[in-house]
């Protein structure tokens, strides 16, 4: 069996439990801090925020990507307008633009 008598001095030893103690004291402040209800709130708030902005981040680049896509199909891919696109959907808007001031004329009535 191997010898386990601690050869230590006393002033050795009284260091050790104060350094032992310092760093209990200090795991126990963090422990402390980390279930302190402000913490716990403010760590929550966070989660919320960072998933808001992933949400808003995922419907920003879909609606870009929308866009985009309507954009192409009313402008070739040097910028310029497909007049054979662009004008029957002006006339499609002005026509539905026209009914619902029509429609709105004749409720007043």
């Amino acid at each position: 069996m191997a010898d386990t008598a601690d050869t230590r001095t006393p002033a050795e030893i009284e260091a050790d439990i104060r350094r032992r103690r310092a760093v209990l004291a200090e795991t126990l402040d963090e422990i402390g801090v980390r279930v302190h209800p402000k913490t716990i709130v403010g760590d929550a708030k966070a989660r919320v925020a960072s998933n808001v902005d992933h949400t808003l981040g995922r419907a920003y680049v879909g609606a870009n990507r929308v866009v985009s896509d309507v954009k192409a199909q009313f402008v070739d891919l040097n910028g310029a307008p497909r007049l054979e696109r662009v004008v029957p959907a002006l006339v499609l808007v002005v026509g539905v633009v026209g009914l619902l001031a029509l429609g709105s004329r004749r409720r007043r009535r």
